[in-house]
């Protein structure tokens, strides 16, 4: 079996909130390296991007009419996803530091980790 099928199959039989956990530590990664960098770069404004994207994505999902999470939580995640979207701007204009942003996405991490935990 090729990398590519077998990587398919893995994320084919990944519990949800076992991929959600995986794209939250990349994009946490990728923010923590760019501010690790001096410089203000490419790298910072992708990782930026891709987080925005990320928080876009739940947000628009939570917005649908078909989610089954509790309608509180929704809400939650929404603001959230509003916050990081004008924070992460002020962080591009270097009007902000980029932790406020490592910090919410490791803080849901410790969330969809618990869930994953046997009882």
């Amino acid at each position: 079996m090729s990398l590519k099928a077998y990587q398919q199959a893995q994320h084919a039989a990944e519990p949800p909130r076992e991929t959600e956990y995986r794209l939250f530590a990349q994009v946490t990664r990728a923010l923590i390296e760019a501010g690790e960098r001096e410089s203000r770069d490419a790298r910072l404004f992708d990782a930026l991007d891709w987080n925005r994207r990320l928080w876009s994505t739940l947000s628009s999902d939570c917005g649908a009419s078909g989610n089954q999470l509790p309608k509180d939580l929704r809400a939650q995640i929404i603001s959230i996803g509003l916050w990081v979207s004008r924070y992460s701007s002020d962080v591009a204009r270097g009007k902000a530091d980029i932790d406020a942003l490592i910090d919410i996405n490791r803080t849901i991490m410790e969330g969809l980790a618990a869930q994953n935990r046997p009882g």
